[in-house]
């Protein structure tokens, strides 16, 4: 019985070493493919093939992209899929669950992979063809086919192919593989939404594989203000290692650095020849674990530290539970500290829209103070059809507050105004607050270039009063109630491939912040009128790069400026999001 199942596991074996064959000979005849596939078989412990075992693919988001069941033979294939990075995930009763993360899929290629089911341990192998020998077959495969005759036409399909044990795989696999880079050079009137950005810069990323398993990413940002007349720097260097398990630790250091105008020094009070300047160091460790089939634990820490006339030292951890409902329902629980962080998995662009965000500095009794926060985020999300519904509750507690300030009277008699790092308006510390909020959001898909989404969302925010005395700002602002309904389109035209998106929020005007400035949810909307166009450019065959177009327009309608009136005449202005327009050109390699 032993031998019949491991003769039937070696002829799925074998079969599956002849579709991988002949899927590449059709390659190498044929004109280069748009998209690739993955293939494998699904065995037990002995060898034995595994019917109806579940094979989940997830994108690198670690979203469910497809489902398949294994056949009589146990083999699985997923085709049509776009050159990346993606996971799979083989689950079979009285079995424990398989992952196996970073498969690499070429344009025209085909991954194969090998999938041991067992009581206690299991494991999952990727096959990596050699550079000089296509081969999948070893001695002891070739041994176990030749005991049967009805099994040696079989080896003639492919003489030279060979499956390497793991131990070898490291020769075959090229030091650096996979790697992508992606150049950008920008320019604009006004700061962004967070008004921590540089009016001209050029930025750059590089990411590469070593061996494989291992992802190193390096990143920059020089920029020189328009209208601050400073120059500034940030570069990122983080290093990633996939063990298995579902575990990926990560670690990275990031160092930014701005001369800061000779106005700020004349608000601190002066008497400091040299120039000022922000400096900040972080280094974060980061990694994530599966818990069984369902759950997946994102955890990390990161230690800051900020220079700008005092240092100040902190350390903010962070984490995200997410429970899978359903292959399109999941529950999640985040928690947030210390400075505004990006999504926990972010590509090229979100590297470097990271370093864009220097730390938030105001000042408060005279002295330097950075604002931070500690959020916590509880959310539900679902897709069902074309739909897709998300519920969140959230609790937020910021201190230090910044808001720009814009003074058409000059500064007065305030001690805790100081002059804006990156343009002509000014920062003000609004103290420390607290906000509860919700929202309800739903996205409907309108086929597959265009989709719709309507937000409604209630959270805490800050208002002021008519009238204070002009000695105190912070005694005219104060805690309030805001709702808010954002209506957001994007999507892609087919025939010029044009990438775009617009919102637009409709709130309460009396009030200045937001509201949950600290949310890691990419769909979170800001207030007024914003626009962003990607847009493809023409390049021709012989250079390998991929030129982008972007425009960026943000709160065109000026909404959101909240005035203030002091006793004396004196006017201000206060502002969350700056009116801004940015344009750059991207290179991608």
């Amino acid at each position: 019985m032993r031998g019949n199942r491991l003769r039937s596991g070696a002829l799925a074996a074998a079969e599956v070493a002849a579709m991988v064959f002949s899927g590449s000979a059709s390659f190498a005849a044929a004109p280069a493919r748009l998209s690739g596939a993955i293939a494998g078989l699904v065995t037990d412990g002995l060898g034995a093939p595994q019917m109806g075992a579940v094979v989940f693919l997830l994108n690198p988001q670690e979203r469910v992209f497809g489902r398949v069941l294994t056949d009589e033979k146990g083999t699985f294939s997923f085709a049509g899929l776009a050159p990346g990075f993606y996971a799979v995930r083989v689950t079979l009763a009285s079995f424990l669950p398989v992952v196996r993360e970073n498969i690499l899929v070429q344009a025209g290629g085909r991954s194969l992979l090998n999938v041991s089911l067992a009581g206690l341990l299991s494991s999952i192998e990727l096959v990596y063809p050699g550079p000089d020998r296509r081969a999948i077959m070893t001695d002891d495969w070739k041994w176990v086919l030749r005991t049967s005759t009805a099994m040696r036409p079989v080896l003639r399909f492919a003489p030279e192919w060979r499956i390497d044990p793991p131990e070898t795989q490291s020769q075959n696999t090229s030091v650096f593989s996979d790697t992508r880079g992606l150049v950008r050079v920008s320019g604009g009137d006004g700061a962004d939404s967070t008004g921590t950005g540089t009016d001209l810069g050029t930025a750059f990323a590089l990411a590469t594989s070593l061996f494989g398993a291992n992802q190193l990413q390096v990143s920059g940002n020089v920029g020189y203000g328009a209208q601050s007349r400073v120059p500034s720097t940030s570069f990122r260097t983080s290093y990633k290692r996939e063990i298995g398990g579902g575990a990926s630790p990560e670690l990275s250091v990031t160092m930014r650095q701005l001369y800061a105008p000779f106005r700020v020094a004349d608000a601190m009070g002066g008497g400091n020849p040299e120039l000022p300047s922000l400096r900040s160091l972080s280094f974060s460790v980061r990694d994530k674990t599966r818990i069984g089939d369902a759950l997946l634990v994102e955890y990390g820490i990161s230690m800051d530290s900020v220079s700008f006339f005092d240092r100040i030292n902190y350390a903010s951890p962070f984490g995200r539970l997410t429970y899978t409902l359903a292959p399109q329902s999941a529950l999640q629980f985040t928690y947030m500290s210390g400075l505004p962080r990006p999504e926990f998995e972010s590509d090229l662009n979100g590297e470097i829209s990271t370093l864009s965000q220097f730390p938030r500095v105001s000042l408060r009794g005279g002295r330097a103070k950075v604002q931070r926060a500690e959020n916590f985020e509880l959310a539900w999300h679902g897709t069902y059809g074309s739909r897709t519904y998300r519920v969140a509750a959230s609790r937020e507690n910021v201190s230090n507050a910044a808001l720009t300030l814009f003074t058409p009277d000059g500064a007065g008699t305030q001690v805790d105004i100081l002059p804006d790092l990156f343009t002509n308006n000014s920062i003000y510390n609004a103290g420390d607050y607290g906000s509860l909020g919700a929202s309800v959001s739903v996205t409907q898909n309108l086929g597959g270039n265009l989709s719709m989404t309507a937000v409604y969302s209630t959270s805490g925010a800050l208002s002021a009063a008519n009238e204070g005395t002009p000695d105190d700002l912070r005694s005219m602002i104060q805690a309030s109630r805001r709702q808010a309904l954002t209506t957001r389109i994007s999507g892609r035209s087919p025939w010029t491939g044009t990438h775009f998106a617009a919102s637009y929020q409709l709130a309460d005007g009396r009030t200045v912040t937001p509201g949950l400035l600290y949310s890691v949810q990419r769909a979170r909307a800001e207030a007024g009128l914003n626009i962003h166009v990607r847009q493809p450019i023409p390049s021709v065959s012989f250079v390998p790069v991929r030129m982008e177009a972007t425009a960026d327009l943000r709160n065109l309608l000026a909404q959101g400026y909240l005035p203030l009136t002091t006793f004396d005449g004196r006017r201000y202005i206060l502002m969350q999001t700056p009116r801004s327009f940015r344009g750059g050109l991207s290179f991608i390699f």
